[in-house]
C-alpha cells in the first residue's frame, strides 16, 4: 500500500473548493453509515438531510467529483463511499504522529477511528522522559530526541500536536523541518508555518465559548418574548376599569356634593 509521503490528494489540482472539501468527510460519515446498513442508493434528500446541508449544495458539491447520480433513482452508496474516499486520499495509508501523550493525546492514540478511515498512528511520542517505552494504546511511547528519525523511517507526513501551548510552536518548527507538511494542532495556540504547510487547528474552549454565544442569544429571546407577552405594569393599570363611574359606566364630570 502507498504512503502518505509519495500520494497526495488531487482536489486541489482537481480545483474542488476548500468549501466541498471540508463537507466531503460529511457525506462520508453519513454515507458510510448507509452502507452499514446495507443500504444500496440514497436520494440528495436523504444523504443531505443526514450530512446536515441542503440538498442544492449536495449535488453542486458532487457535480465537482462528476457524480451526478440517477434519476429517480439516486445515487450508488458504495460507489460514492468509494469516490469520496479516494478524493480525500483515504484509499492509502497515512502514517501519523501524535506529539504530546498527556490525557488529550492518550485519548487520540485510542480512538479506533484512526485505522478504518485510512490512517495508521506510526509513533507516539512525548517530552517526558518517564513516558518513554509505557504502552498508549498497544504503542511504546517514544522519546523526542527520536523524532526526525521516526518521520524518517515512517514516511510520516502528517503529525498531531496534543502538547500545552507553550511547547506547541518548537514541535511544530521540527515536524516541518523533518518534512511533515500537514498538521492537526489541538493545542490552544496559534501556529506559524511556512507555505506549502497546512494546519488544521482544533480549539475545544473556542467551540465551546461560541456554543454559550448562542445559549446567550436564546435566553436574550426567550426573555425578550416573556415581556412582550406581560404587558407593562403602567399598561395594565390603563386596561384595568375604573371603579369612579357613574350610572351610566361614564366617569361623571363633576362629583356629588
Amino acid at each position: 500500500m502507498a504512503t502518505g509521503r509519495t500520494h497526495r490528494p488531487a482536489t486541489r489540482s482537481r480545483g474542488i473548493p476548500e468549501a466541498t472539501v471540508a463537507r466531503l468527510p460529511l457525506y462520508l460519515r453519513a454515507l458510510t453509515a448507509l452502507s452499514e446498513r446495507s443500504v444500496p442508493t440514497v436520494s440528495s434528500e436523504e444523504l443531505a438531510a443526514a450530512a446536515g446541508v441542503n440538498s442544492a449544495k449536495l449535488r453542486k458539491d458532487f457535480s465537482y467529483l462528476g457524480s451526478y447520480g440517477t434519476r429517480g433513482v439516486g445515487y450508488d452508496v458504495e460507489y460514492l463511499v468509494y469516490q469520496i474516499s479516494r478524493e480525500l486520499g483515504l484509499t492509502q495509508d497515512w502514517p501519523v504522529v501524535i506529539v504530546g501523550i498527556g490525557n488529550l493525546g492518550a485519548a487520540l492514540a485510542n480512538y479506533g477511528g484512526f485505522a478504518s478511515r485510512g490512517f495508521r498512528v506510526a509513533a507516539l511520542i512525548d517530552a517526558d522522559p518517564s513516558m518513554a517505552g509505557k504502552p498508549v494504546a498497544g504503542i511504546p511511547v517514544q522519546h523526542t530526541d527520536e523524532l526526525e528519525k521516526i518521520i524518517r523511517d515512517d514516511g510520516v507526513s502528517i503529525g498531531v500536536i496534543a502538547t500545552p501551548a507553550g511547547a506547541a510552536q518548537q514541535v511544530c518548527d521540527r515536524l516541518v523541518a523533518a518534512g511533515v507538511t500537514s498538521i492537526l494542532n489541538f493545542a490552544p495556540t496559534v501556529l506559524n508555518v511556512p507555505e506549502g504547510v497546512d494546519v488544521r487547528k482544533v480549539d475545544l474552549s473556542i467551540e465551546l465559548q461560541i456554543l454559550a454565544f448562542h445559549e446567550q442569544r436564546k435566553a436574550g429571546e426567550e426573555a425578550a418574548g416573556d415581556a412582550d407577552a406581560v404587558p407593562p405594569v403602567a399598561a395594565r393599570k390603563q386596561q384595568q376599569p375604573s371603579t369612579d363611574q357613574g350610572p351610566d359606566g361614564d366617569v361623571p364630570a363633576v362629583m356629588p356634593a
